[in-house]
């Protein structure tokens, strides 16, 4: 027994004074440069077009890409099985460069436009 208390009181302070009283230490946090973006999303409904996917959303992402990066968006419309083999599906991608914010979102739009009305005519 009296082995065991002096074992147990040598791991306990050894675990005591092991134990670093302070830290010192300094982080740097740099920017971070996003590079090459691609977004791909899939919906089911005209409804989740709608809901998930907001131009200012878009805009938001693309105000953290650094100039003359590619960027990239897409939308996969999955639709109901037309065959045994599986579902329907319908893409919309749009290629652009971040040089020309504008005109990417403008055509965002338009695909945003025709995922829903490929919804509408189902």
């Amino acid at each position: 027994m009296k082995n065991l208390v002096t074992i147990l009181l040598l791991l306990i302070s050894t675990f005591g004074i092991s134990q670093s009283k302070s830290l010192n230490a300094s982080a740097t946090i740099e920017d971070v440069k996003i590079q090459g973006l691609s977004v791909s999303v899939d919906v089911d409904s005209a409804e989740e077009v709608k809901s998930t996917f907001k131009i200012e959303d878009i805009k938001e992402i693309l105000s953290s890409v650094s100039d003359n990066e590619d960027i990239s968006f897409e939308i996969v419309c999955n639709g109901k099985p037309m065959f045994k083999e599986g579902k329907s599906r319908v893409s919309y991608k749009v290629n652009g460069n971040s040089k020309d914010i504008k005109g990417f979102l403008k055509s965002v739009k338009k695909i945003r436009k025709a995922a829903i009305n490929y919804y509408k005519a189902k």
